[in-house]
């Protein structure tokens, strides 16, 4: 390839930046780090009526989340001269007329081809008009134009985008040629499609990327889920970092079909990376989570990480220690409805005389709990199962959870005991 390649991503901060578009910017990023080429950001800003700060710091923001970061960045509202310029240069190379304010490219149509880096060779034999507003009335210009002109001003080499775009591509080709600037190459990327075909919808990934990085999904999981759509690695292997891949990223073995998005894949491939994290940092990373949703505003850092060991091969995003884990952190949770089964049978004689014994243990690790909450079983006449299901609903609300004996060490004695004299109390104690 040429030297000084140069590609962009081009948001627009007329809402936020959703798993297609962040797709679109890790391909163009993956391109610029695998030939050394320069990554330009451009906000594409010139509607001021629907472009809003909050949606271009939300953007800015998840691009960095993910590990994306420009070399440069332009907003078109800066450049508005710029198009003016070459409006009126194409008036006086009568290419193009004004009316009302507006200018206007009359096209003189030829047939247009190119060769697409990832669909190979694409042809129109004609265009679905004769007539292209350049600048509008209101002075800003239209996409097709601004487009045009800050590719070939900027230097962009390579567009890469998606398949959306395809339509447009003829009439960006004949703007070039108006203008006498240098045509790039293209590369349109497959659509993301619902499991059952058409569009994304909230229920199926359509879902701005912040709102996962809400939702417990870390920063890489996320990366590395977006490079499998539309692209595998060279040993096709699934679990991939973003410098692994931006040593063997190429743009044209990107597919033509359109990916499927998976919640199912998505949640596999976070939770690798929660059971591949270091626990420290897991747990650096499960704080601040906490923080930002306000579950938690402080809590004992190796109570945190004991807590995150029960369940880091459990859950597949950190909002489900919100759930799961609810237990550990309030007192406040109630008996699940498909406990009630477990909660006919009462105990509480015999719950009593655990809690009495549990309250007695001095080295309160899981090792002593079990052989002391056996013993008691044995004693009793019942079976270890007899007492495990109630008790698991006692310290936790809940039928299933992790091992109930490192369960209790977490939690610790006192908890423990406050909450089997809960369960007593419960039945009437």
């Amino acid at each position: 390839m040429a030297d000084k390649l140069k590609v962009r991503f081009a948001p627009s901060p007329t809402g936020y930046l959703h798993i297609g578009s962040a797709r679109t910017a890790l391909f163009n990023w993956l391109f610029a780090k695998r030939y050394k080429a320069s990554f330009v950001l451009r906000i594409e800003d010139t509607d001021l009526r629907r472009s809003k700060k909050e949606f271009l710091e939300e953007i800015l923001d998840s691009l960095r989340w993910l590990g994306i970061r420009e070399s440069e960045i332009y907003y078109q509202s800066k450049r508005l001269d710029l198009y003016k310029e070459f409006a009126e240069k194409l008036i006086r190379e009568r290419k193009a007329f004004s009316e009302g304010g507006a200018v206007i490219f009359k096209y003189e149509f030829e047939k247009v081809e190119f060769d697409d880096l990832i669909r190979g060779r694409i042809e129109f034999n004609e265009l679905p008009k004769q007539e292209e507003v350049l600048i509008k009335s209101d002075g800003t210009p239209t996409y097709n134009f601004a487009c045009c002109v800050d590719d070939a001003l900027l230097g962009i080499t390579h567009v890469i985008r998606g398949e959306d775009h395809i339509s447009n591509t003829p009439k960006q080709i004949l703007l070039y040629k108006a203008l006498g600037f240098r045509i790039p190459e293209f590369a349109h990327l497959p659509m993301i499609l619902a499991p059952e075909g058409g569009k994304l919808s909230k229920r199926f990934g359509a879902t701005a990327i912040r709102e996962y990085r809400n939702m417990g999904y870390l920063s890489e999981a996320i990366v590395n889920y977006l490079l499998l759509l539309g692209w595998a690695p060279p040993d096709n292997r699934e679990i991939i970092t973003l410098d692994e891949a931006a040593e063997v990223f190429d743009i044209r073995k990107v597919n033509k079909t359109s990916a499927s998005f998976s919640w199912d894949k998505l949640n596999w491939i976070n939770s690798e990376y929660i059971k591949r994290m270091p626990l420290d940092d897991l747990t650096t990373y499960t704080m601040n989570y906490f923080k930002d949703k306000r579950f938690i505003d402080e809590v004992d850092t190796n109570y945190l990480k004991n807590v995150i060991e029960l369940f880091k091969g459990r859950i597949s995003k950190l909002q489900d220690l919100t759930e799961w884990a609810y237990f550990f952190f309030y007192d406040d949770y109630t008996y699940a409805q498909d406990t009630e089964e477990i909660l006919k049978r009462n105990l509480k004689k015999e719950i009593e005389i655990l809690k009495n014994k549990m309250a007695s243990i001095e080295n309160f690790d899981r090792e002593t709990i079990e052989v002391e909450f056996r013993k008691v079983a044995s004693d009793l006449g019942l079976k270890a199962r007899d007492l495990v299901h109630p008790v698991r609903v006692a310290l936790t609300g809940r039928r299933i959870g992790p091992g109930l004996f490192e369960t209790m060490e977490v939690l610790g004695k006192e908890r423990v005991v406050k909450r089997l004299k809960r369960l007593i109390d419960f039945w009437g104690g």
